[in-house]
């Protein structure tokens, strides 16, 4: 049974949260339907966790002071993952969600894009943050990003309990490590190669002694995707839901 490749991507993230036990609750931002899609899929395949936390409509989502709640919660530790993205992300896991830098440097602004909001915030205390942008470009991953919204390390007499585990994109997923400040490569998504992914990333990376293909998604777990997942996350992202699973809304 062929997939989609959100579908590839989403049993990516699913399989990162259900390999590590200590995730027990995960908030997704919002606009963020293939990650939401993998926390509910984790959540049918393991029946009992994690809890999911959706922060985009109403549907999964027990926050009803916005911001302030989820802040709060992951101050006290009770968020185990998180997803981040940017408009650029460099090799040291720097995020950039401003903008781009226009001819001259700064204060001169290319593109302005929506801002860090608690990006940051996020960033230094919530223990496993899921790196995700499907694009994979050099445009996304550059030698430097324009401007840090969140930086990926941290001095070592600064606490920080939270930061980068893994990036995944439409290419590939690879692991940070933070000691060392560097990506690695762990595996490339069929019918993609090393090359490819070198040839669209603007800084340099590790790669693993046996980089992995990906598995694609076996057909059980696709029938629970383009079903009960499906008819989830449709409540909260209908267009997502049809497009991919081709589920339509409730009527």
């Amino acid at each position: 049974m062929s997939c989609q490749p959100e579908e590839l991507l989403i049993c990516v993230i699913a399989d990162l949260l259900e390999s590590d036990p200590t995730v027990r609750h995960v908030a997704v931002g919002a606009a963020s339907p293939i990650p939401g899609s993998a926390v509910l899929l984790c959540r049918e395949e393991t029946g009992d966790r994690p809890r999911a936390s959706i922060i985009h409509g109403e549907t999964n989502n027990p926050f009803t002071d916005g911001a302030r709640e989820i802040f709060d919660c992951a101050a006290q530790g009770r968020i185990d993952a998180f997803f981040l993205g940017g408009v650029q992300i460099d090799g040291q896991a720097n995020i950039n969600l401003l903008g781009t830098m226009g001819e001259g440097g700064y204060p001169a602004i290319d593109r302005r894009f929506p801002g860090s909001f608690g990006s940051a915030y996020m960033y230094f205390v919530v223990p496993k943050v899921i790196l995700f942008r499907p694009e994979h470009s050099r445009r996304v991953f550059v030698n430097e990003v324009d401007f840090i919204s969140a930086p990926g390390v941290s001095a070592r007499d600064v606490h920080r309990p939270g930061g980068p585990k893994f990036l995944v994109t439409e290419l590939c997923l690879m692991s940070f490590d933070a000691e060392r400040a560097r990506f690695r490569l762990e595996s490339v998504h069929p019918p993609h190669t090393v090359e490819e992914v070198r040839d669209n990333t603007g800084f340099d990376f590790d790669v693993a002694d046996t980089v992995l293909v990906t598995p694609e998604p076996e057909a059980d777990r696709l029938n629970v995707l383009r079903s009960r997942v499906g008819v989830e996350i449709g409540h909260t992202y209908p267009g997502f839901a049809s497009r991919v699973f081709g589920i339509e809304p409730a009527k």
